[in-house]
């Protein structure tokens, strides 16, 4: 029977450093710093790009070290950003460790190339052998890769970007895409043939396959474009529209200190032995029907941290209209994410929460089911975007972040976005959308399922924000499945999160 129920749950807490908690991450950071635990002592970063490009990067740093204005200081959502070294308790110099310098030139050319794959395929090469290279012969130690991209590598290095006709740099070649997709299937007895055809079989975003390329060095990697660094130009008129200054650095910066090891911070008195899994299904670049699905789950704990595994191939179900694993691929990825839990925290989880955009078939939740330990309690909570229902509340503003409306004991929709009172704002120009969050497998309190949804809005380390509209075990779902078919990767074992963001 169904009792509809509007609530509205309290903002979670985050913690940061001499254990003080506060809502907001930027007064966190700014008061107490960061958390003690794993805070690198200096950042060790490495840079690659044009001259121009590291150049910008270190004109950057050198801004970033002393304090920059908000933009409107009268906003409480916008904060000046007080020094790299005041909010997270560490240096960052001005002169990295590692610069590699690559040729516009070379990057132009390459970008030209009539063939997209090849071209992107080179371009990429420029950037992964350069950092391939340094980490062979010299042990630099780098935490963390700059790659500063020009602004023709965005624009010419995406699927959808087309060369003018004038500047197409045309190849011979004996190999297309046309024809490397027939080799999926039926390979040649040519050796050269199949090698020349691997080129085909990585994505068409430069992003994307430059950390798939290279995930086996186990290099963190920040792209960023040169037009980010660049100061601000209020009189041009081609100039990209632009984060202000203040804000671009709270966010790259935490990133890249969440990326170099450190922990920003972590929610306040969370339940203990709680582990989130989001699974998410991506097309197999690599099978030439499309009716396969590489399977990615990423794996948090109420600390923010996270790794990530490539599970097995998930196989197209028509009356479904879905991708599933099957009973064995979902006991080895259960498995695979409680070893890592164990090894972690030195015993297995009370609870673990799957958290998907789909419902999880017979088949693929009995899989998860054989692979738990005794004692453990497995909950499949699906998460999507909805339209379907609007909620209102009196006055000029909209519905409070955070509030929920339970149609049941395990359907209710959760605002992660909406009017934030501590901050006087909302950051959309719409009527805010609930989030659905429904228990379609095993026992839970859809309440407190909620509130963990919306304490997992807070750890969103690719920027310092008050909240995010998904909870991070959805928010990097697609990137990440992305990143693992962006290429015939090998099988690798299970990567920190901040490998793929």
């Amino acid at each position: 029977m169904s009792s509809l129920l509007v609530r509205h749950h309290t903002e979670p807490l985050l913690e940061f450093g001499y254990g003080q908690s506060i809502d907001d991450p930027k007064h966190g950071l700014f008061m107490f710093g960061p958390l003690e635990e794993r805070r690198p002592s200096s950042m060790r970063i490495g840079v690659v790009g044009t001259p121009a490009g590291i150049e910008l990067y270190k004109e950057w740093v050198r801004g970033i070290t002393g304090f920059i204005p908000a933009a409107r200081p009268d906003a409480l959502h916008q904060l000046g950003y007080p020094g790299f070294e005041a909010v997270f308790r560490t240096t960052w110099p001005v002169q990295p460790i590692a610069e590699l310098p690559i040729s516009t030139g070379d990057i132009s050319k390459s970008l030209r190339i009539s063939d997209r794959h090849v071209g992107i395929f080179e371009a990429v090469s420029l950037f992964e052998g350069a950092i391939r290279n340094k980490l062979r012969l010299d042990d630099v130690g780098v935490d963390v890769w700059f790659v500063v991209i020009p602004e023709e590598v965005y624009i010419l290095g995406r699927p959808q970007s087309r060369i003018p006709f004038l500047e197409r740099k045309l190849i011979e070649r004996r190999i297309d895409a046309r024809i490397a997709k027939r080799l999926r299937s039926q390979p040649s007895l040519f050796a050269e043939d199949m090698e020349e055809a691997k080129i085909y079989a990585y994505d068409l975003d430069f992003h994307n396959q430059l950390k798939a390329r290279l995930l086996d060095t186990k290099a963190v990697v920040q792209i960023v474009r040169e037009t980010s660094l660049e100061k601000p130009n209020l009189n041009s008129k081609t100039s990209r529209r632009l984060q202000d200054p203040a804000t671009l650095a709270w966010n790259l910066t935490t990133t890249s200190y969440f990326k170099a090891g450190g922990r920003p911070w972590k929610l306040h008195a969370v339940r203990d032995g709680v582990c989130y899994i989001g699974i998410v299904f991506k097309k197999e670049a690599q099978d030439p029907t499309g009716n396969s699905a590489c399977c990615g789950a990423q794996m948090f704990l109420n600390s923010g941290d996270g790794l990530v595994f490539k599970g097995a191939i998930g196989k197209w179900q028509p009356e479904r209209r879905e991708f599933h694993l099957n009973k064995a691929d979902a006991a080895d990825l259960m498995k695979a994410v409680l070893d890592e839990y164990e090894a972690e925290n030195g015993k297995p989880p009370q609870e673990v929460f799957l958290h998907a955009r789909t419902r999880f078939s017979n088949e693929e939740w009995d899989g998860f089911l054989s692979a738990l330990p005794e004692g453990v309690n497995l909950v499949g909570v699906r998460i999507s975007r909805s339209s379907e229902v609007k909620l209102f509340r009196g006055g000029r503003t909209p519905v409070l972040r955070g509030t929920s409306l339970r149609v049941d004991n395990r359907l209710a929709y959760l605002w992660s976005s909406g009017f934030v009172a501590a901050l006087n704002t909302y950051a959309g120009r719409e009527v805010p959308n609930p989030l659905s969050v429904e228990i379609t497998r095993g026992e839970a309190d859809i309440d407190q399922v909620c509130k963990d949804v919306l304490g997992l809005t807070k750890i969103n380390f690719n920027a310092c924000i008050y909240g995010d509209g998904l909870p991070v075990t959805l928010r990097f779902a697609d990137s990440v499945g992305e990143i693992l078919t962006a290429g015939p990767v090998e099988k690798l074992p299970p990567l920190p999160f901040r490998h793929y963001i």
